[in-house]
């Protein structure tokens, strides 16, 4: 198992995604004799699990089933286990894009965190890019690289717990892209400029405070970077509903078929049925219901160029 090749059988060892829903779900590591729990029932791992196929639906000891997806930088993302704030896929990707990242590029990141940017960095650059993480925190340095070798990827990572604004990333002119997630970026934007390549590399910092970002933006533009720009994502999402509206009394009749803006050449059941709406005074539609509870601010992010 590999969270950048996929492989179609579960095997132990393997780090897997019990899907019990969209708004439930959570990873759970393969091991010969080992059972899980869950709200339908244990899942025995070596009977349910091991040899099946990813995608399989699995009948779980009360009766009820859940799916058994591979995981992806996406599905770790909304499943691992935090250790700091972590990312999402709405920064994430846009991230991934104005870094201009390929397959084959060389990245470094700081700080690693929980991993859920590290994921989608290596999924992005492999199979031949590397990614330089930098970690000031021991234990999560340490966790991380736990990870990254039960995921399949520690070949394309290096992990290294040190201070970045001290000591750097440990790499020099060889990198296409920077990104900065730390409290104090523009203490490490001459150590991002000595990691990067020549010419050309990106840059990007994040930064929850628009403070952080001035002080960033200054320091970019005294070690000679251009195109500094910042934006902010922010993401808004809807459900699709069927809803009702009550008709509005125009002073026609009901049955006057006219009035409702639709062909006479209508079907007899279709006219039927919207002559019942009409005579309860309601019309059904489907339409787009944004989410009660809206995502709001999670950081800014700031881009530039090495000249």
């Amino acid at each position: 198992m590999s969270f950048v090749e996929y492989g179609d059988t579960i095997k132990d060892g393997d780090t897997a995604i019990v899907f019990l829903g969209h708004e439930s779900m959570f990873p759970v590591k393969v091991q010969h004799g080992t059972v899980t729990q869950t709200k339908y029932g244990v899942i025995r791992h070596s009977t349910d699990l091991i040899g099946k196929k990813y995608g399989s639906k699995v009948t779980c000891s009360k009766g009820g089933w859940v799916f058994i997806l591979h995981p992806t930088p996406e599905l770790w993302t909304m499943n691992l286990p935090h250790r700091t704030q972590i990312l999402y896929s709405t920064d994430i990707s846009i991230i991934t894009m104005m870094l201009e990242l390929k397959p084959g590029s060389i990245v470094c990141e700081s700080g690693t965190g929980s991993g859920s940017l590290s994921h989608a960095l290596i999924r992005t650059v492999a199979p031949t890019g590397h990614l330089y993480t930098v970690e000031f925190h021991q234990q999560r340095a340490e966790k991380a690289r736990e990870e990254f070798r039960e995921h399949g990827v520690e070949h394309l990572v290096t992990v290294t717990n040190q201070d970045v604004c001290k000591n750097g990333f440990g790499v020099s002119n060889i990198a296409d892209a920077v990104f900065l997630d730390i409290p104090s970026p523009w203490e490490a934007i001459g150590h991002a400029k000595s990691a990067l390549k020549a010419e050309g590399g990106r840059i990007c910092s994040f930064s929850p405070c628009i403070e952080q970002v001035q002080r960033t933006c200054l320091a970019m533009e005294e070690y000679g970077f251009t195109e500094i720009n910042t934006l902010e994502i922010l993401l808004r999402v809807y459900n699709v509903r069927t809803i009702s509206l009550q008709i509005p009394d125009l002073g026609e009749a009901a049955e006057d078929n006219s009035s409702t803006g639709f062909a006479s050449s209508s079907s007899p059941s279709h006219q039927g049925s919207l002559c019942a709406n009409l005579q309860q005074g309601t019309v059904q539609f489907k339409s787009g219901v944004p989410l009660r509870e809206v995502v709001g601010h999670t950081g800014y992010l700031t881009f530039a160029t090495k000249s």
